[in-house]
């Protein structure tokens, strides 16, 4: 029982929002994640109205540069699922893949936990997607035709075919919510529990290890919410 509790003492975190419900942290530190980034988008927006600067790429790392580097790659990712319809997507992959990045870079920074280690936080942007990709696919194909198409070729196995095209779709939502749950939840535990184990050259390695998972996290989430999109309004 000793070491069960040493276990869970060394996985507390100590937020710089003290101050603030512990119930409602997630809350708190999603908020600043989305202050930053208007603050952020902002400004890069400002100054990337000055085309003429930015004909020939900065030598330099620059915040318009970086926001427009997402951007492009995002771009190239969604252009390999959705070809040239994939530009009318980008707003939407674009700021989820954003804003998680941040979230989970945020709980790599000491004092802060990461939003998303809260899956009350990823419930929203997962419904989000579920909502939309739907939407989207009934204005494209219309709403008999789109449900149709879930039914499978053969008639007589259409109620079966329907019920497993429901249930997969409702489980999106908790599969993308989930997923980044369990995943940034266990990074944060394992780099605080590592940092006061060994407090000198350990935790950079799982600081390295950390990064990694914010990208590929906020990378697959949005990669999932762009595969949904493209298959809601694939045409056969």
């Amino acid at each position: 029982m000793k070491d069960f509790n040493l276990f869970i003492w060394l996985g507390e975190r100590v937020s710089w929002l003290s101050w603030v419900n512990e119930d409602t942290i997630h809350i708190a530190t999603a908020a600043f994640i989305v202050i930053v980034l208007l603050v952020l988008g902002t400004i890069a927006g400002i100054k990337l109205r000055d085309t003429e600067n930015f004909i020939v790429p900065s030598k330099k790392i620059t915040l318009p540069g970086l926001f427009e580097a997402f951007g492009e790659a995002i771009l190239n990712l969604l252009e390999g699922i959705m070809g040239e319809r994939a530009i009318k997507f980008l707003p939407l992959i674009g700021t989820i893949f954003i804003y998680i990045l941040f979230c989970n870079v945020l709980g790599l920074i000491p004092g802060f936990a990461p939003p998303t280690d809260n899956i009350n936080t990823n419930i929203p942007i997962a419904l989000t997607v579920f909502v939309y990709y739907n939407a989207v696919g009934i204005k494209e194909h219309g709403f008999v035709k789109y449900f149709k198409h879930m039914s499978g070729p053969l008639i007589w196995l259409a109620p079966l075919m329907l019920t497993i095209e429901l249930i997969s779709h409702c489980v999106r939502p908790l599969s993308l919510s989930v997923r980044l749950f369990g995943n940034m939840t266990g990074d944060h535990m394992v780099l605080g529990i590592f940092s006061q184990l060994v407090p000198l050259v350990v935790p950079v390695i799982f600081f390295g290890l950390g990064l990694f998972v914010a990208f590929i996290q906020a990378f697959v989430f949005s990669l999932l919410s762009a595969v949904y999109i493209g298959l809601a309004i694939e045409h056969n």
